[in-house]
């Protein structure tokens, strides 16, 4: 993990990498349930995840019902959005689905559990007299998680949560011996905050360990589009638009990108990672088809890059390209392009649309729209096809039906 580039702190380096050489450990990632789908952020743990397991370490997944309630404000500058139960239920739902593509939960395997099992019903004296008693206001406030927020305002709401998530680690540690705490580096006070409590309640072993977050090489944190998160859930992310945000990386997020989210072997990271000038598009092709087979599967990797090659090869024909269907009754006396844009889903406003066209940003097959109020009509189509373009790198094809 350390050569990939995974590692970004640890608690206690050396006995960790004596403890994962000695041993099968139990280790714990943490996943608030605040969408109703895994985003590209999260891709990164679930890789740590998938390398640790084929290492032979035991994987429990938490699926936060209990602290999505509360809301963690590590790396917010504002209170997060407050859910209903039924919510978070339904996004656990999404969440443990979308695991099982990832990780093997079979007999003696990985876990998945949610500590809204051990969190709902606590008694809140009992939490403060147990558990409270062994964290510092003082050394809670040195946290970056909290100084951030102090200016604005940190409600004793979301000042709970270290505590909560602490408990979740005695609790794993009890139930599961699990001694490791693993996630993304903004994650690192909450897990110190379990550590200590293990070792002040317990005077048991634990250790923790953060990891990168994905970022681009200006720091930018990736997997947000113009249109928005890069979901690992093909409904929200289409795997042909998942596929094409990875095959339009920089050149300089490549070998990153190769290393962190894909099993290639690290002498072909570095080999592909160090092609220049036009040779680089190979290196993302690459890139684009490994992780997008990860996440959606071998077939629709093959479909995806069938539809790039095709589309920028100059055949607009490929039937795998996002499309919108229209019927001709529909179109009969013609579309304004601002409505053709809505159904596609290219645009979430007419404003929006506008402010595209008026920037240049909308092509209809290969000419610009210069007039948000031009209409489309039947004869624009070719052969019942319509190729329209957003931006540089976003197309989508519209299908006149009978």
């Amino acid at each position: 993990m350390a050569e990939r580039g995974y590692v970004e702190q640890a608690t206690h380096e050396e006995e960790i990498r004596a403890l994962l050489g000695q041993e099968s450990v139990t280790f714990y990632i943490g996943f608030d349930p605040t969408a109703d789908s895994l985003h590209v952020g999260h891709f990164i743990q679930v890789m740590v995840m998938m390398h640790m397991q084929q290492a032979g370490h035991r994987p429990i997944a938490i699926i936060g019902g209990g602290t999505a309630m509360v809301g963690d404000p590590s790396g917010k500058t504002d209170m997060r959005k407050m859910l209903t139960q039924e919510q978070i239920q339904k996004n656990a739902a999404s969440f443990k689905k979308q695991f099982s593509r990832f990780i093997d939960f079979g007999e003696g395997k990985a876990l998945m559990v949610n500590n809204a099992d051990w969190l709902l019903n606590l008694n809140y004296i009992e939490f403060l007299r147990d558990i409270g008693k062994h964290f510092s206001v003082n050394r809670m406030l040195t946290f970056e998680c909290f100084k951030n927020r102090l200016e604005k305002g940190l409600s004793f709401l979301e000042f709970n949560y270290m505590l909560m998530q602490s408990y979740d680690f005695l609790e794993l540690y009890r139930r599961y011996n699990c001694k490791l705490q693993l996630g993304g580096n903004d994650q690192w006070s909450n897990i110190l905050g379990g550590v200590e409590l293990i070792r002040r309640a317990d005077e048991g072993a634990a250790y923790g360990l953060t990891f990168k977050l994905l970022t681009t090489s200006e720091g930018k944190k990736m997997g947000k589009t113009e249109s928005g998160a890069i979901w690992l859930d093909g409904e929200k992310t289409s795997p042909y638009d998942f596929y094409q945000y990875w095959r339009n990386v920089d050149d300089r997020d490549v070998e990153n990108c190769l290393s962190l989210l894909t099993f290639l072997p690290m002498t072909e990271v570095r080999r592909l990672g160090a092609l220049e000038g036009a040779e680089i598009n190979k290196a993302k092709e690459i890139l684009a088809f490994e992780v997008t087979k990860l996440v959606h599967g071998a077939e629709e990797a093959q479909k995806a890059a069938q539809a790039a090659k095709a589309l920028f090869g100059g055949g607009e024909n490929s039937e795998n390209i996002p499309c919108t269907e229209l019927t001709k009754s529909r179109l009969a006396g013609g579309m304004d392009i601002l409505t053709v844009l809505t159904e596609a889903g290219l645009i979430s406003s007419k404003g929006e649309g506008r402010r595209l066209i008026q920037q240049g940003g909308i092509y209809v097959g290969d000419n610009r729209v210069e007039d948000f109020t031009q209409i489309i009509s039947e004869k624009d189509f070719h052969e019942g096809k319509l190729m329209i373009r957003k931006g540089k790198k976003i197309y989508h094809q519209i299908r006149l039906m009978g």
